[in-house]
């Protein structure tokens, strides 16, 4: 997986690895950021191998990870991401997730959350 990454150029590249009893195993390399959206029927799974990387979710709440650190958005959950410089991060998400995109309000906040605002959180270092 490490020289995977390394060979990656491009600004944002989500490539799926494998795809296991109906779940997605995601590689993702990025800088910047990604646009607001949210997955009605499945959770999503964030854990960062290399870097910084912020989850804003609607309700103006950010969580920011560091390396091996890793946090669960539930479904329907409206969020973004953005890596703090070049991130390398895996995702665990249903096979075929839906993904709906939501246009940002002023501020730069979707208008409304299709759930309540939240996230369940867990971060360990080994």
């Amino acid at each position: 997986m490490q020289a995977c990454q390394r060979t990656i150029n491009e600004p944002y590249r989500n490539d799926v690895l494998s795809n296991v009893n109906g779940e997605c195993l995601r590689l993702a390399v990025f800088e910047g950021e990604y646009r607001w959206h949210c997955h009605p029927d499945s959770d999503e799974l964030f854990l960062v191998a290399a870097g910084k990387l912020q989850i804003d979710l609607a309700g103006n709440r950010t969580v920011e990870l560091g390396e091996w650190q890793y946090a669960v958005v539930p479904a329907g959950t409206a969020h973004r991401t953005r890596a703090i410089g070049r991130t390398v991060n895996i995702t665990f998400e249903k096979q075929h997730a839906g993904t709906v995109f939501i246009e940002p309000a002023a501020g730069g906040l979707p208008a409304s959350n299709p759930q309540p605002p939240g996230i369940g959180t867990r971060r360990e270092n080994p």
